[in-house]
């Protein structure tokens, strides 16, 4: 397990640094070394939290926090991470599902990592309604895989220039906090599985001292574009990595 504890602070680094918990790939990482099923996404959420607690209150703290922005995603989203979290799948389609998430989320930030560092002065104001939609399907997703959703929210507000990157990577953690927080409980309503979880303390261990380097690198060294970078090449090997168990 030690080196499954190396790659959940390496994963929390990466993350943290660019203002994501990491979720989907402990999910990954988990599924790989054959951790029993059932307890993936607790670990996975648990870890979520505590790296973008970190975060969140960095970015608070520094005044980035655009509730206009946050409010609407969390509105639907909330419940439905909820919803998601306590609803049971088989392996099989988690395996599948949580593919195809990763996927779709490395491509997304590959193709807006530049944004990271994009200060124009001009944004769109996305329509309430669609906001609402968005933050609906990316909390049940979250919840059902148990991920917290900023790994899809940040690149997609980016896509639709939403804000300043400032304020989208804020949204993103505080979105992560929150559906991580509600898609545990939903969890929960289906195992009470914090005693096996308990066995599993040095992943926690590994991944709070990541998320703070992780803060850390994003503050003071490396840009944000660079970060966001790597962290998609990490995302889509992962995600080959699992499409190579499924499919071959």
């Amino acid at each position: 397990m030690i080196i499954l504890s190396i790659l959940f602070f390496v994963t929390a680094i990466l993350y943290a640094s660019v203002g994501f918990g990491g979720g989907s790939t402990y999910l990954a990482l988990l599924l790989i070394w054959e951790v029993p099923y059932y307890i993936f996404p607790v670990i996975a959420l648990v870890c979520n939290i505590f790296v973008v607690s970190g975060n969140c209150f960095n970015y608070i703290r520094a005044g980035n926090l655009k509730t206009s922005l946050l409010i609407p995603y969390l509105i639907s989203s909330i419940p439905l991470a909820f919803i998601g979290g306590s609803i049971e799948i088989d392996k099989s389609f988690f395996e599948i599902l949580l593919f195809i998430v990763l996927t779709i989320a490395g491509t997304l930030l590959l193709f807006n990592f530049k944004s990271y560092e994009d200060n124009k002065e001009n944004y769109n104001k996305i329509p309430l309604i669609i906001s609402f939609m968005i933050g609906g399907l990316l909390g049940f997703v979250s919840g059902v895989v148990g991920i917290g959703g900023g790994i899809f929210l940040s690149p997609i507000l980016f896509l639709f220039k939403a804000g300043k990157p400032k304020h989208i990577i804020t949204s993103a953690s505080v979105f992560i906090l929150i559906n991580s927080i509600f898609g545990l409980l939903g969890q929960l309503t289906k195992n009470d599985v914090f005693i096996e979880v308990s066995n599993y303390w040095y992943l926690l261990f590994a991944v709070i001292i990541g998320g703070q380097i992780g803060n850390f690198l994003n503050l003071k060294i490396f840009s944000s574009r660079i970060l966001a970078l790597i962290t998609s090449g990490l995302v889509l090997f992962v995600a080959t990595r699992i499409g190579i168990k499924l499919f071959f």
